[in-house]
């Protein structure tokens, strides 16, 4: 398979999951605002996104039953289906359809998740990781500047109905690439490169019982959960930040159509080119470096969030403030999920990655929720400025652990030890 459709293939497959993401995370907080939710019901609605976090269970049903193929044009189908509903249900008298919706829709891109993941394992070489991660960062980006820019602005100026046709059709779009993928794959990883073992375990596919709960026998692997709340650790203030951005725009008086403006596209621009300078960094300086210069950074943009919780009034400084988190916060994703690439083997693809992104949205969701409640009690400022201190954290902890062993011995190859 050339590389030009590989990442055409993983390009369109992660566009699609990252365009109803975009509405409900971006464009969606932003209407609840405005029928006056308060700054808690909105970050407890991120509870609703739970399918993402517990994909796992199913996860290895996915990676040992049927082909890609057949798993991938199928949900990208109902998805589809679902958004052309919408388009015909009304939405302006009750918000129970569209949390309904929000469900539903992250059950099926939740589940394509875990196929398009263990086949971009399987697909990309080592060394091609850090540019395939560029790519499905990059690409998640577009969704979500059509998700929670574009479609927002359709929203603003046609109302649901519009909005959701729209959305019907560019889902159509990103099933062309699938169209052509093979039914099965004859090697694990690209290039036939025989796939390495030692990190979450290379056994035979399971069966029965096995099959239901594979996921279980994953996370018993040295290292591997001492992993997982490093990765959460290493998003988490970042997490907490963003997931009260919308809000704050809304609360210091921009309208919807700035929001999406800002927000969604001038915000998800950056994000690509974050994503694109986070793989680079990953492929030229290795994982560690990159983790590192990310990290730091990442943390250096939340405090222009503190400026401006400070300055409301200031829309320029909201601006520069989600263009530099959007793009440094892009560079730290994409450095972040090569690594968890690289701890996960190829042989069980879907289920091991599925593992440690559950782990990162279980724990962004979490920090929504307590970012809601912070902010509640004691304002933007007061958690603006807590989501720096623990960003911090989380890369030193990442990195200090990481340096001294305490982590999936796969990741020897990829990130040099010292004894502790």
């Amino acid at each position: 398979m050339n590389r030009p459709y590989k990442l055409a293939l993983l390009a369109s497959l992660y566009l699609a999951q990252g365009l109803p993401f975009g509405f409900f995370t971006q464009a969606l907080p932003v209407l609840l605002r405005e029928r006056g939710l308060s700054l808690a019901a909105i970050g407890a609605s991120g509870l609703l996104f739970l399918p993402w976090a517990l994909k796992f269970l199913w996860a290895p049903l996915v990676d040992h039953t049927g082909s890609r193929k057949t798993w991938i044009l199928s949900l990208q189908f109902l998805t589809l289906v679902g958004a052309l509903g919408l388009a015909f249900v009304d939405l302006e008298s009750s918000l129970v359809p569209i949390f309904a919706a929000l469900v539903l829709f992250n059950l099926l891109a939740a589940t394509q998740d875990v196929a398009t993941d263990g086949l971009a394992v399987r697909l990309l070489s080592p060394a091609e990781r850090g540019l395939g991660n560029g790519i499905q960062v990059g690409a998640y980006r577009i969704g979500m500047i059509l998700g929670g820019g574009a479609l927002l602005w359709i929203f603003a100026k046609a109302g649901w109905s519009a909005m959701f046709f729209g959305m019907a059709a560019i889902l159509l779009l990103t099933c062309v690439p699938a169209l052509f993928l093979p039914g099965k794959l004859s090697v694990p990883i690209a290039g036939g490169v025989s796939a390495p073992t030692g990190s979450i375990g290379a056994d035979t596919p399971p069966a029965g019982a096995a099959l239901r709960l594979g996921w279980g026998h994953r996370l018993r692997h040295p290292g591997l959960p001492t992993f997982i709340l490093l990765i959460c650790a290493y998003k988490f203030g970042d997490a907490m930040a963003s997931s009260l951005v919308g809000p704050f725009m809304h609360d210091a008086g921009l309208s919807k159509e700035e929001i999406a403006i800002v927000k969604g596209t001038i915000g998800s621009i950056m994000g690509l080119a974050g994503a694109a300078a986070g793989g680079w960094l990953a492929w030229r300086y290795g994982r560690r470096i990159a983790l590192i210069s990310c990290g730091v950074l990442q943390t250096l943009s939340l405090l222009m969030y503190v400026a401006c919780a400070l300055d409301p009034s200031n829309k320029s400084l909201i601006y520069a403030a989600t263009t530099c988190e959007h793009l440094l916060g892009g560079m730290a994703t994409v450095a972040l999920f090569t690594l968890m690439m690289d701890a996960s083997d190829p042989h069980h693809a879907g289920t091991d990655y599925t593992l440690l992104a559950c782990a990162v949205v279980l724990g962004s969701g979490l920090a929504g929720v307590c970012a809601g409640f912070i902010g509640d009690a004691i304002g933007y400022a007061g958690v603006f400025g807590l989501s720096v201190l623990i960003s911090g954290l989380g890369c030193l902890a990442l990195v200090r652990l990481l340096d001294h062993g305490h982590g999936p011995q796969r990741l020897a190859t990829v990130w040099p030890r010292r004894s502790a």
